[in-house]
């Protein structure tokens, strides 16, 4: 099978690599990039773990053919901060001690990402929606969904 050539914006940054046809975005950003942020769940997208933003919007990475991305920008759970400094999401989960084991956090805060870059004021039952996709096992969501709410409101530690 031949190579398909793939140019996109990764965390801010154009890359160009060659994927296999049929080749799921998760897979082209863990193997062939090396960002390992996007973690592999169940790979049928039930889990949410894959969790990427595709020009802004959540998509999940392992049913997004990596193609379908030519020309547009994915961020990563590793594109959220900036330097040595934590997103304000990242900084509130640590705050308010929702990662536990931290195999659903890149998911979680792709998701809470996404929600708070269309509507900076949201809800709990907003937050409880946009993260209803995502699984976790550990926290019971309560220590997720307060940070999320403390992030948008600012009450986060500098």
């Amino acid at each position: 099978m031949s190579k398909i050539p793939l140019q996109f914006r990764h965390n801010g940054r154009d890359v160009a690599i060659f994927v296999d046809g049929g080749t799921n975005l998760l897979v082209a950003l863990r193997e062939l990039i090396g960002d390992m942020t996007p973690k592999f769940g169940c790979g049928q997208g039930g889990c949410g773990t894959c969790s990427v933003l595709v020009e802004g919007e959540l998509h999940l990475s392992c049913l997004t053919l990596a193609e379908t991305v030519a020309g547009r920008s994915v961020e990563t759970l590793d594109g959220m901060k900036q330097g040595p400094n934590l997103h304000p999401l990242q900084r509130a989960f640590a705050d308010h001690f929702a990662a536990q084991c931290g195999y659903c956090t890149p998911g979680m805060l792709m998701a809470a990402k996404a929600l708070l870059d269309r509507n900076p004021s949201p809800s709990r039952d907003e937050v409880v929606e946009a993260i209803s996709g995502n699984i976790c096992r550990c926290t019971g969501y309560e220590p997720i969904i307060n940070a999320i709410l403390a992030a948008a409101s600012g009450r986060v530690s500098a």
